[in-house]
């Protein structure tokens, strides 16, 4: 069955011709159909209000059925929509029919047999134009969910470890339980230093297996409630909170430093050494509460210096003053 609320625009500078199209989509029963007399009218139409089917005049003044087909196209994608263009043309040869499909006209209907053949090709301009919107919207409800679903994740697909989201929102609450209950707040980057030379060296699967390598090597060397996450592709950060500040050293990590810096990791193409720099940035209570963006701004610049000495190395956070 026809939908007869489809939404029709008929574009043509002459009149008489508009008033014999309208008139006979109206009497197969459609009851959206709009009239323009020239193509910016239709323009201003559809931005007000898309519609499905345009049925234009190839020949026009001031913009011809090509031309408006090609803004038509124009609004179609700032709108995610498609509006099936057919035009009115006396034209027959294949070159001029091969140039209006080049532009993305989808079909034509000959005024020498318009009454013959204009509501059959209404109708099936309906199916295709209803089945391409339904696409549309589906892809982007699609892409919407694709991307509540990354603002949403926490987990680095490659490792399965948690990723630098959830990194700086645990970072956050270690920060406010150091504030609350005393103690001092760690956060361990550890980043591999021949990281890009290893790349230009071997495989993407290899590096992969690397990157899985490195995050089991390191959670058999972290404290059970520490909190280990990838920050980025060569980074990996531990975060913990020591009730008792002493305690929060470099002497606490150094296994960590040690494993993943003395002992290679086992590939499919074979054994791999990486070395690995690392910092320690410490947050003491007595000392004001630091934000996490200094606490990390800190961190990186530490890990480049523990590159340039090759020694894990410790530091602290400059704590903005407050307005």
């Amino acid at each position: 069955m026809p939908n007869l609320d489809l939404s029709i625009l008929v574009v043509d500078d002459a009149k008489f011709s508009s008033m014999v199209v309208s008139r006979a989509l109206r009497n197969a029963g459609y009851r959206d159909v709009r009239v323009a007399n020239d193509a910016p009218a239709a323009l201003q139409l559809m931005e007000e209000r898309p519609v499905s089917i345009l049925i234009a005049d190839w020949l026009m003044p001031e913009m011809d059925g090509l031309e408006l087909t090609d803004r038509v196209r124009q609004q179609d994608e700032q709108n995610n929509h498609y509006t099936y263009t057919i035009l009115l043309t006396a034209k027959e040869s294949v070159e001029a029919l091969a140039e209006a499909f080049d532009r993305g006209v989808d079909d034509f209907v000959y005024k020498s047999d318009m009454s013959k053949q204009l509501i059959p090709r209404v109708f099936a301009a309906d199916r295709i134009a209803d089945r391409q919107n339904a696409l549309l919207r589906a892809n982007s409800l699609l892409m919407e969910n694709n991307r509540e679903l990354e603002a949403s994740n926490i987990i680095d697909l490659e490792t399965g470890l948690c990723n630098n989201r959830y990194a700086r929102e645990r970072l956050g609450k270690c920060l406010c339980q150091t504030e609350s209950r005393g103690g001092a707040s760690a956060y361990l980057l550890c980043g591999i230093r021949n990281w890009q030379d290893l790349k230009r060296q071997h495989t993407r699967a290899i590096m992969g297996e690397l990157a899985v390598g490195i995050a089991r090597r390191l959670s058999h060397l972290i404290r059970p409630m520490d909190a280990l996450c990838r920050v980025g592709d060569n980074q990996y950060a531990i975060i913990a909170h020591f009730p008792n500040g002493d305690q929060c050293t470099t002497a606490a990590y150094r296994r960590i430093f040690d494993g993943i810096n003395h002992k290679a990791l086992k590939t499919t193409a074979g054994y791999i050494s990486v070395e690995a720099g690392m910092v320690l940035c410490k947050s003491d209570a007595q000392l004001g509460t630091p934000s996490v963006q200094e606490i990390e701004r800190a961190a990186v610049q530490g890990l480049m210096d523990a590159y340039d000495t090759r020694r894990f190395t410790e530091t602290r956070p400059e704590i903005a003053e407050s307005a």
